[in-house]
């Protein structure tokens, strides 16, 4: 299998550290992986702010330089909802349903295709809160929503448990939204500010260390608002710990 990796302009821009630590992660797991070095944005701002024809350039794009792999990869669950369910500013070609219907976010990349039992090379001793972004918990469906209440089960979860030393911390809400919503922080800035400060207060409160998630753009939002609230807490992306980061 081949695997085209995408790299999300923001994580590119702000936390190179976690595309390092996926592609690092890929290549310890056997696999073939290629970084296109053509891509660029996959066009969901655009999309997300209601100009979805301005993505059409950008969902090109995308597809010019994924449509030859097997499967395409990111650390993204915003951007993987993207591309899989909201890419339509371009003709749906046999080349754009393939690049959708292949599109993985990491944490279900690793649990749903690779079926990975053991990361070795793995360990975290700190206590860590999960963040599930809305994107992977409502449209990808990592994990069960507490709001349904349906029987338990947590794909990134399920991988954290085989890194040895990490412990859990429960917040009181755990599937509440943090506020980021991409430009919803900036039209609605004091809605978005004290969502975010009232998510990390709970991830602390409930004795977290860390807060991990599989969305650097939540964690992004959320370390701002800790930052600005005085709220002593540090974020991590999953594919970090997974790849061996200890601290």
């Amino acid at each position: 299998m081949k695997i085209g990796l995408f790299i999300p302009c923001y994580i590119d821009a702000f936390y190179p550290n976690t595309g390092v630590a996926t592609l690092e992660l890929l290549e310890k797991l056997g696999q073939d992986v290629e970084y296109p070095l053509g891509q660029t944005c996959c066009g969901q701002p655009m999309a997300n702010s209601g100009c979805n024809s301005d993505a059409a350039a950008a969902e090109a794009l995308f597809v010019k330089n994924f449509a030859k792999y097997d499967a395409i990869v990111m650390p993204s669950g915003s951007c993987a909802h993207h591309v899989k369910d909201n890419f339509d500013a371009i003709p749906q070609t046999d080349e754009v349903k393939h690049v959708r219907e292949n599109t993985y976010e990491l944490v279900e990349f690793l649990h749903d295709v690779l079926k990975v039992e053991e990361f070795p090379w793995a360990e975290f001793p700190h206590k860590v809160g999960l963040h599930n972004s809305c994107g992977t918990l409502r449209a990808l469906r990592t994990a069960s929503m507490s709001e349904l209440g349906e029987p338990f089960f947590s794909k990134p979860m399920d991988l954290l448990n085989k890194v040895k030393g990490i412990s859990f911390a429960t917040p009181r809400r755990p599937d509440e939204c943090c506020g980021f919503g991409g430009t919803f922080s900036v039209t609605e800035e004091a809605v978005s500010a004290r969502m975010g400060l009232d998510k990390v207060r709970d991830h602390h409160d409930a004795g977290a260390e860390y807060i991990v998630s599989a969305d650097t753009s939540c964690m992004m939002h959320q370390q701002g608002c800790a930052e600005r609230g005085g709220v002593p807490i540090r974020f991590i992306h999953i594919a970090e710990i997974l790849n061996g980061a200890r601290a």
